[in-house]
């Protein structure tokens, strides 16, 4: 693929993408706005130690001064961790930063996108964003689907927020073409969870097999949807489902009591849900991105390969 212009490659990526190395992208958003400081930035090196293990070049991607970066150095890395007013920002933002020259961190929706301009095919991420629970009064519905819908990118994740409407966001994945296989599982996960209760239509069991879908997918042509490979928690380190549902109902109601609507609905529940948990969700959220992140190097492995 030809690169943007724009997009710079770090040293390593750039050299990785030359030779044809496996390679997986990583999201900021989980380093600015996920975790607190400095545990933020131990994860991130954690993360792409975890691709590195597996043989694979890691591409945090984040924007800095305007400039989307595709793999972090270790003084854009500490940046990305510990500056202040960082944005947050989504595929519709990133002309804009780039015009403006400001820096922020990338949700899925663009982390997904600078990826495959980039020509990196695997991505890791914790969970995909989705329909939100009342979705037919407001429309409310995260970008990440639609981004998904015309990107060819593999996306690793442990299915999508708890705090969405799961199957109207199965649904709507059907609807727009993007395939999803479950990763030695029939249910679709639950981020939190290791199982939202409801199924998915196809399983895989190895990186391979994932692999040969892509392959498929390049074959048959058509669409360029993406592929989610929904990898579950597992069971042990799983947030206790009665505290889950508990924690969940409560700040659903404390949302509508409130008047939360809008953008500000997630980042509500999420922090409701890791101070009424006492941060069991947060520990169960990094083991879901750890897992994540070890299947999508085994699966860019298994890409790379001739």
């Amino acid at each position: 693929m030809t690169q943007s212009p724009i997009l710079r490659p770090s040293d390593e990526v750039a050299a990785a993408l030359e030779a044809g190395r496996p390679i997986v992208a990583l999201e900021s958003t989980i380093i600015s706005h996920g975790l607190p400081r400095p545990r933020n930035l131990e994860v991130a090196r954690e993360l792409e130690e975890v691709v590195r293990a597996a043989g694979a070049v890691p591409a945090t991607i984040a924007v800095l001064d305007g400039v989307p970066r595709i793999g972090l150095n270790e003084v854009e890395l500490e940046r990305i961790a510990m500056e202040d007013g960082l944005r947050k920002l989504g595929q519709r933002d990133l002309p804009v930063a780039a015009a403006l020259k400001a820096s922020g961190a990338t949700t899925v929706s663009a982390t997904s996108f600078l990826a495959a301009r980039a020509g990196i095919r695997i991505f890791a991420t914790g969970g995909l964003g989705g329909v939100h629970r009342g979705w037919t009064d407001d429309q409310d519905e995260s970008a990440d689907l639609d981004t998904l819908a015309r990107t060819r990118l593999t996306v690793v994740c442990a299915g999508v927020k708890s705090i969405l409407d799961v199957p109207a966001t199965l649904q709507r994945l059907e609807t727009r073409g993007v395939s999803v296989v479950g990763y030695r599982t029939g249910d679709f996960p639950g981020f939190y969870l290791h199982s939202s209760g409801y199924p998915v239509d196809w399983r895989i069991e190895t990186a391979a097999e994932a692999a040969d879908i892509m392959r498929g997918q390049d074959a048959l042509g058509g669409p360029e949807t993406a592929l989610v490979v929904a990898n579950p928690v597992p069971v042990d380190q799983q947030l206790d489902p009665e505290l889950h549902d508990r924690v969940l109902s409560e700040a659903l109601s404390a949302a509508e009591r409130d008047g939360v609507t809008g953008q500000a609905i997630t980042p509500f529940l999420l922090g409701y849900l890791v101070n009424g948990t006492a941060g069991a969700s947060l520990e169960a959220n990094l083991a879901a991105v750890r897992g994540n992140t070890a299947l999508a190097a085994q699966i860019a492995t298994a890409w790379a390969r001739p």
